[in-house]
């Protein structure tokens, strides 16, 4: 809040050539309050206030920290007249199929734009694209909701009860509850081609072939680069990170410590997949390859006829199946022999997940088609016997839910609902902190929360808190401000 006296503000930017910073960091001193706003160039990125005791206080810590990027080589600038780094948007060929038979799809449901982003749960079904929406649906088709993310989505991932999104504009959204969150803001030199998350931990694959990851509270850990660029594939579990990339496959350990081992696969890497002990990689040279996790040995290669954009399994590696640029969709045996291709019938699968004897296929056609991968469904599809495909409409009242980019935007409540948990924003060494309030809870450990809605002293009410292995707390359920 003001006190009355003059507000300054220090604008500076760091901008690298070729893959390099492309990033802003503001500091506004306004009486006795410090607000720093940085990012990328061109996005609105994030904000962290400060409250000090008296003006000569905050002045003093905005300049220390204007002094600290100054060292590190940002500059003066005007907001605006550097324009934003694009980014880096997956182009793809999709020929016809050359399978005479269609897949016997059961439903379809076209989102109007590229898509990329797959999850099926038990639940429901996820399906985010290039516009930024995000939509659920049930396994037969029923839209459930929709979320509206500021840009394109690249991937959808889950770590045990919580969903999210990588998109265009740097950050991971939290999608678990009704009000979806930043939960990441990935640095602005990185230019996200694929992310997974493992246990909070976020591991990030981009353009220039690197591996970041970073923590639950959003703070760089470890990075490396790999020996290839364009790395569209990033797996992740208890034993290491997999990366994939134009040359291979290279396992880290996950603590950062080193490489494991590096795997030198038939063509770049387009796409991965893990189950237990295996890491499976589609290619451009039109193979998936199966890796073992322990050694990096290739243990079975999956032939199909063009370049591989999506892979997926059965439980435990049973069926192998594959997504090529020709429109086709394969079934091999676990140990490479070809048991079916056929059309998808809307374009090339550039992400798929099986479940329950069903194929979901997320498509350049941006459609999200759920394929009966039954064997007798596919049997009669072999023979030219297919289903009708119901196509999914998009209704007109369907909920829709936005990230929350400000306090204001947070719903209140006077009292917390019986059985919700009360959390609070503190101030720790320079940074704000989330701590659980309620009796129950260990009262030392951080909470993952979106940082847009932070602000000192302030109390919020979640539906429920979940402990994550990693020694922190995750919200679950809605966020509401108590007054």
């Amino acid at each position: 809040m003001s006190t009355g006296s003059t507000v300054s503000t220090t604008y500076l930017e760091l901008s690298q050539e070729g893959d390099g910073a492309h990033k802003f960091y503001e500091v506004t001193v306004d009486g006795l309050v410090v607000t720093v706003r940085y990012g990328r160039i061109g996005a609105a990125g994030q904000t962290q206030t400060t409250t000090f005791a008296t003006a000569e206080k905050a002045r003093s810590a905005a300049a220390k920290k204007v002094g600290e990027k100054v060292r590190k080589g940002y500059a003066p600038a005007v907001p605006g007249q550097r324009a934003p780094r694009s980014v880096t948007r997956r182009q793809v060929a999709s020929a016809p199929s050359t399978a005479r038979a269609v897949a016997p799809v059961l439903w379809r449901f076209r989102t109007g734009s590229s898509a990329f982003g797959i999850h099926v749960d038990d639940e429901r079904c996820w399906v985010g694209n290039q516009a930024g929406d995000v939509y659920t649906l049930d396994h037969e088709g029923g839209l459930l909701a929709r979320f509206s993310l500021p840009d394109g989505v690249k991937c959808l991932v889950a770590d045990d009860f919580w969903i999210y999104a990588g998109c265009d504009d740097g950050r991971v959204y939290d999608l678990s509850s009704k009000l979806p969150f930043a939960a990441y803001d990935i640095a602005a030199d990185v230019d996200i081609f694929w992310l997974d998350i493992h246990e909070g931990i976020l591991n990030v694959s981009d353009r220039a072939g690197r591996l970041t990851v970073i923590d639950h509270e959003d703070e760089h850990q470890w990075a490396r680069r790999s020996q290839g660029e364009h790395a569209w594939m990033v797996r992740a579990d208890d034993r290491a990170v997999y990366h994939g990339h134009q040359r291979g496959v290279t396992a880290y350990a996950p603590d950062g410590g080193g490489e494991l081992w590096h795997t030198l696969t038939r063509g770049g890497v387009l796409f991965g997949w893990q189950e237990d002990g295996t890491v499976y990689a589609g290619t451009t040279h039109h193979v998936v390859q199966r890796l073992s996790k322990t050694t990096g040995a290739i243990e079975a290669t999956y032939t199909c006829d063009s370049s591989v954009y999506s892979c997926a399994t059965s439980p435990g590696g049973r069926f192998v199946f594959a997504g090529d640029s020709a429109s086709s969709v394969y079934c091999f045996d676990q140990d490479g022999t070809r048991l079916w291709k056929l059309g998808t019938g809307d374009g090339s699968a550039l992400s798929m997940q099986y479940r329950d004897e069903r194929l979901y296929l997320v498509t350049t056609a941006g459609s999200l088609v759920c394929v009966d991968a039954s064997e007798a469904a596919i049997a009669a599809a072999q023979q030219g016997t297919v289903p009708v495909a119901r196509d999914i409409k998009l209704a007109a009242a369907l909920p829709t839910y936005a990230p929350a980019t400000a306090v204001g935007a947070v719903a209140t409540v006077a009292h917390a609902p019986t059985g919700a948990v009360v959390v609070e924003c503190v101030q720790e060494s320079g940074r704000m902190r989330v701590h659980v309030v309620s009796e129950g809870y260990d009262t030392s450990w951080n909470v993952q929360f979106p940082r847009a809605i932070r602000e000192p002293g302030a109390r919020y009410v979640v539906d429920a808190l979940h402990a994550a292995a990693g020694g922190f707390y995750r919200v679950r359920g809605d966020i509401r401000r108590l007054l």
